[in-house]
């Protein structure tokens, strides 16, 4: 590999500006990687163990939002590296804000992982979303209520109050003598604003679960509803787990445009909503693709919505579902209280005329996994059926 290393604005591997200066950072903090070769083998390695070395860059240690330690999610979209708790604030602002995937139980490709680089990670994304942030709002600590972390985290990435657009981030190096709006492990006590201004207006714009699952489901109620519930965010609560959605494939879809269609599926769960990629002029689309929702505490049913992508028009509608997850909560939770090991059936979800299932979803026990394959009808469409298998995954992990 060809590599030329600027003093300025370098680029590496096709990644300029940030993404090198997070790299470069990422050098200085690890002696080894500071000669040309071992750059170069740091660059081509694979994408986990490269997603595993951003992970120990000093900014990346501790949730963007909270500042608690050893986070792992991340936003691929903002390029955050942040909390299970944070997490499911991300994920209730829509894709279409925050992308959160997992670092431990997601596939990352090549891509994603120069993605992210390029972003620049904690301390970058803070400099940026955190250049303006008053005297008088407090970041979140670990310990904060999910009603302190919602309005700070809409009021950061979704209202954009505390950005400052006019600010040149060609290069995420924070002189010594500068602020640095990383949480790292500092409390919001510490926190050091620029000037304030006289006015902010909002800008336009594996296989682990044995007992960590077990004790990731059987928290006291107390703790579950420990934060206050406020009106104006009433749909934020506490989330109980979380269930891992793969969308593996549709059969006889409807046609959309002349003669075939362009499919994409979203999913949602109570305020979530996550979707697939788009596959192009098929009526029998295999996704395979893993989408991660959290549970709150109430459980809603999981809404599934099949459309075709139009680059000139509104998407058309293709079909929709509906899937009560509660009967796999409730074999989680039976599944907690148990000692058994060996796989086995655990329950399922009978096919009927009073729901959309094609056949019987069976919940069964595999290597320590609580699965739930399904088999959708669409519906208030012509045709179409969507295969899903669920996964319930502890928060632990």
């Amino acid at each position: 590999m060809e590599m030329e290393i600027h003093q300025e604005n370098s680029e590496i591997n096709g990644i300029p500006g940030s993404g090198s200066c997070l790299y470069d950072l990422f050098c200085t903090e690890t002696p080894s990687l500071n000669s040309q070769s071992q750059r170069e083998r740091w660059m081509i390695s694979g994408p986990q163990e490269r997603l595993d070395n951003l992970m120990r860059q000093a900014g990346n240690k501790y949730c963007a939002d909270c500042g608690s330690s050893d986070p792992k999610w991340v936003s691929s979209s903002l390029g955050v590296f942040i909390c299970i708790k944070c997490s499911g604030i991300h994920r209730s602002l829509g894709v279409h804000i925050s992308k959160v995937l997992s670092l431990n139980l997601d596939d990352w490709t090549d891509e994603q992982v120069d993605s992210l680089v390029n972003l620049g990670g904690n301390t970058v994304i803070n400099k940026k979303y955190e250049a303006c942030l008053p005297t008088y709002i407090k970041k979140p600590k670990p310990n904060s209520s999910i009603d302190e972390r919602s309005d700070f985290i809409r009021r950061k990435y979704e209202f954009l109050q505390f950005l400052d657009s006019e600010e040149n981030l060609s290069c995420p190096f924070i002189p010594s003598h500068g602020r640095s709006s990383s949480s790292g492990q500092s409390s919001s006590s510490n926190h050091i604003p620029p000037p304030e201004k006289k006015r902010y207006d909002k800008q336009t714009t594996r296989n682990r679960i044995g007992l960590s699952f077990r004790n990731s489901w059987g928290r006291k109620d107390s703790e579950l509803k420990a934060a206050k519930k406020s009106t104006s965010l009433a749909g934020m609560v506490e989330f109980v787990g979380l269930i891992k959605v793969n969308v593996v494939k549709g059969t006889n879809l409807a046609i959309r445009d002349l003669v075939t269609s362009d499919p994409y599926v979203i999913l949602s769960l109570g305020n979530q909503s996550v979707k697939t990629r788009v596959i192009k002029n098929n009526l029998n689309p295999v996704w395979n693709e893993s989408l991660m929702l959290s549970i709150p505490e109430s459980i809603p049913p999981l809404r599934v919505i099949v459309y075709d992508k139009d680059a000139f028009k509104n998407d058309d509608f293709m079909g929709e579902a509906e899937i009560d997850i509660q009967p796999l909560v409730s074999a989680a939770k039976a599944y907690e209280k148990s000692s058994i090991n060996e796989s086995m059936q655990l329950g399922k979800w009978v096919a009927s005329g009073e729901n959309t299932l094609v056949k019987d979803g069976i919940i069964s026990l595999e290597e320590g996994k609580v699965r739930q394959e399904i088999s959708l009808r669409l519906q208030n469409v012509e045709r179409g059926v969507l295969e899903i298998e669920l996964e319930c995954v502890p928060l632990t992990q």
